[in-house]
């Protein structure tokens, strides 16, 4: 058993931060050894290669993904070497896609430090980017479970398609709440189902393994709806992102879509149109016209409804402390503040 900590559980009305760090305190010694795993595949005859993963992985982070995977295969009871091995995988597979993205997206800062792309290169970043996904499939493999191998695949495939769909939707103001769900499910929403999915089937077939999948999946939707709204609002320096960066990226995201869809003028569609078929600088204008119109608040109960579905997800499955730990993240996960 790997919990550090058994305690009833009672997260209601905990931040985020909060219910996150009780998550990761009841799997520490299991993190820790997910993140020994880490580190001990970051190696390379190349020694740049080490140097510009660890700066993304040494720069922290939440750590959500593998603590998804380690809290599923505890509750399926698959819990042991598997478990940590595909825990790494998953956030191998995090980390090369934040590598690709921060240069796809011509990003500076990620979690308060400066990308690898700035400090090392756009080919460097990429070429690593590749690396960590090579190392991931070899931690998979070492499982001996031909079914998650599968999964974790698919997730990655899923993974770039999400990209190029967020590409394609760029700068398109006609863009529809569906079109944004849909690159939140492959860009963000998929990893984190096939994270609980893996771990719950680290040791074989498991009859949890789809509730945790559920789970985990909308999860991924309530937490990705508010990283965006976190990008018209306060709080997002907290996050280390620097506030409007989609805006000015002319990213489609459930803000922009809401606030479009509530200009009250031809002026204002206008303004909207042009900001993202041509990029603009009046970030100032586009948060002004959010806040007037409670995008946040719009946005917020979008999110709440994912969260909840992730919630009741978990019913049914055995009671376990970690269980009621995740039910907690969930429905927090809508709850940060802007």
């Amino acid at each position: 058993m790997a919990l550090a900590a058994t305690k009833e559980a009672k997260t209601e009305g905990q931040a985020f931060p909060e219910v996150a760090a009780e998550l990761k305190a009841a799997l520490r010694s299991e993190l820790d050894a997910t993140n020994a795993v880490i580190l001990d595949h970051l190696g390379s005859r190349v020694p740049l290669i080490p140097e510009v993963a660890k700066h993304l992985i040494g720069a922290g982070g939440k750590r959500l993904r593998p603590l998804i995977t380690l809290a599923a295969a505890e509750i399926a009871g698959a819990g042991g070497e598997n478990a940590r091995y595909l825990a790494a995988a998953v956030e191998l597979i995090h980390a090369a896609t934040l590598l690709h993205d921060d240069v796809v997206d011509d990003s500076d800062l990620r979690r308060g430090f400066k990308t690898a792309n700035v400090v090392f290169g756009n080919k460097e970043s990429v070429l690593v980017g590749d690396f960590l996904f090579a190392r991931a499939f070899e931690l998979m493999v070492k499982t001996g479970q031909l079914p998650v191998l599968d999964l974790l695949s698919r997730a990655s495939c899923t993974i770039s398609e999400g990209e190029v769909l967020q590409l394609e939707t760029q700068g398109n103001i006609d863009a529809t709440e569906e079109m944004h769900l849909d690159v939140i499910r492959a860009k963000t929403a998929m990893l984190f189902e096939a994270a609980a999915r893996a771990g719950a089937g680290s040791l074989g077939a498991s009859p949890h393994a789809e509730k945790l999948g559920q789970f985990a999946e909308n999860f991924g939707i309530a937490y990705q709806l508010v990283d965006d709204a976190l990008d018209y609002g306060h709080g997002a320096q907290d996050l280390g992102k620097t506030i409007g960066d989609d805006f000015r990226e002319r990213k489609m995201t459930m803000p922009v879509i809401l606030a479009y869809r509530a200009a009250r003028d031809d002026s204002e569609r206008a303004y909207w149109r042009d900001a993202f078929a041509n990029g603009s600088d009046d970030f100032d204008r586009a948060k002004a016209l959010i806040d007037r119109d409670d995008i946040g608040a719009k946005a917020l109960d979008h999110a709440r409804g994912y969260a909840a579905q992730s919630a009741e997800a978990l019913d049914g499955l055995p009671d376990h402390p970690l269980k009621d730990i995740l039910r907690e993240l969930a429905l927090a996960s809508a709850e940060r503040p802007f």
